[in-house]
């Protein structure tokens, strides 16, 4: 008789008395530390109201809804509510169905996607578009595989870029080197001190969100030239709010055609959902044949991809949403200097109001929502370093005159009221 060769398995031990409590007081520890800094987030529970954007319902701490105003919503331009955008998605569901169907490699390619991509390479001026489920997975999946393509990459990153391109570059394994925010001298020094033999790669952002200030494209560009550097530019706070035809800041300024890498959002001033990058065709094909992010993922619903269709055709003849967009934004900042509120410098769309204290900003949150229907989030670490927590809006064409004169107010009392200082 032969022995078999399988062990027989061995049945795993009873596990001691109180091992999950363990487990429950680690997560409890964390959770609790983010209560006692002020920066726990809360989700709040609200509907738009469809066809009244910033007009919405919350459903939070009351019963029933409570009518609301959104000040802090990234859909810039209400084209998520636009009847273009609307009866588009309409069409396309009526059409095609609800899903993609899978990958793209794998029945989640369809007509409404490739259209898409043609539309976002003629609106960069680029040769090919790749369409990613978001602006997050379209930096780390791009950052990461431009890198690791390239032998010895170095990566040049703004000290403000987003946590997905930071996320990007980290996954990546290459050298990164990070320069002071919008500081070219700095970035000099850094390109200066590399091998010269070693690829390159500068990545930086066109609008950044929390601060509201702009690169120098154009220096950047002309220093990546220099010292033969590629460059990766996110213009996902840019892309349909700036440029004849809402390609971003870039296009503004006559820049794209300098730009190795334009990456973007669907789901800001595009109104939808999803990311992408524009680029030259052999750079498209080497993200989408080497991408994890890509390759794996199901792709984008035709039904957003339609929405997301729509709504770029529109702002590339359409100025009315820009233009309406940049007089609130002028209005509210001049509103909220004359009140003495401490509005931050910004020369975008984004208005920052400094607090600097991560339980004041959310009390002054807190308060705006219960007592005034006004519905903005607080900014905090880490989104923002510490001792800079804030109040964002972001006003759109939609949000009215009489609207930021009666959040001023609102804010003038709830400052006075917790003993905040005003400017004279």
């Amino acid at each position: 008789m032969t022995a078999s060769n399988t062990a027989t398995p061995r049945l795993a031990e009873a596990p001691p008395p109180g091992w999950q409590s363990r487990y429950d007081a680690i997560f409890d520890a964390a959770l609790a530390k983010l209560h006692g800094e002020g920066r726990y987030r809360v989700f709040i529970d609200i509907l738009r109201n469809k066809g009244s954007f910033p007009d919405a319902r919350c459903f939070a701490g009351h019963n029933g809804p409570k009518p609301i105003t959104v000040w802090c919503s990234n859909d810039y331009l209400s084209m998520g509510q636009h009847p273009k955008v609307i009866a588009a998605m309409e069409a396309a569901l009526h059409d095609v169905g609800a899903g993609s169907g899978g990958t793209r490699n794998i029945g989640g390619n369809t007509h409404y996607h490739i259209d898409l991509e043609a539309e976002l390479a003629d609106l960069h001026g680029k040769e090919g578009a790749l369409l990613f489920t978001s602006g997050y997975i379209s930096n780390e999946a791009t950052l990461s595989t431009l890198a690791k393509v390239l032998p010895g990459c170095v990566i040049f990153s703004d000290a403000l870029n987003h946590a997905s391109m930071i996320a990007g570059i980290r996954t990546s394994g290459c050298e990164k080197k990070v320069w002071r925010h919008n500081d070219l001298e700095h970035l000099e020094q850094l390109l200066a001190e590399t091998d010269p033999s070693l690829p390159k790669l500068i990545a930086f952002e066109s609008v950044y969100s929390m601060d509201g200030d702009i690169a120098p494209i154009h220096a950047i560009c002309d220093l990546a030239e220099k010292y033969h550097a590629l460059t990766y530019l996110d213009e996902v706070h840019a892309v349909g709010m700036y440029g004849p035809r809402g390609g971003g800041i870039s296009d503004r300024e006559d820049a794209a055609r300098r730009l190795t890498v334009i990456e973007g959002t669907l789901a800001k001033a595009i109104g939808v959902m999803g990311g992408y990058i524009a680029a030259d065709r052999r750079v498209i094909d080497v993200i989408r044949s080497y991408a994890p992010g890509f390759i794996f993922t199901t792709s984008l619903s035709p039904v957003l991809v339609a929405g997301a269709l729509a709504s770029i055709r529109h702002l590339k003849s359409s100025n009315v949403e820009r233009d309406g967009q940049q007089a609130a934004a002028a209005m509210l900042k001049r509103l909220f200097a004359e009140a003495g509120l401490p509005v931050m410098s910004s020369s975008t769309h984004i208005v920052p109001l400094m607090v600097g204290d991560p339980v004041k900003a959310k009390h002054v949150s807190d308060i705006l929502l219960a007592e005034y229907g006004v519905y903005v989030q607080p900014i905090n670490y880490p989104t923002v370093p510490r001792g800079t927590e804030r109040l964002r809006f972001t006003p759109g064409p939609t949000h009215s005159p009489a609207m930021m004169r009666e959040l001023t107010n609102a804010l003038t009392e709830i400052w006075q009221r917790l003993d905040m200082p005003l400017a004279a």
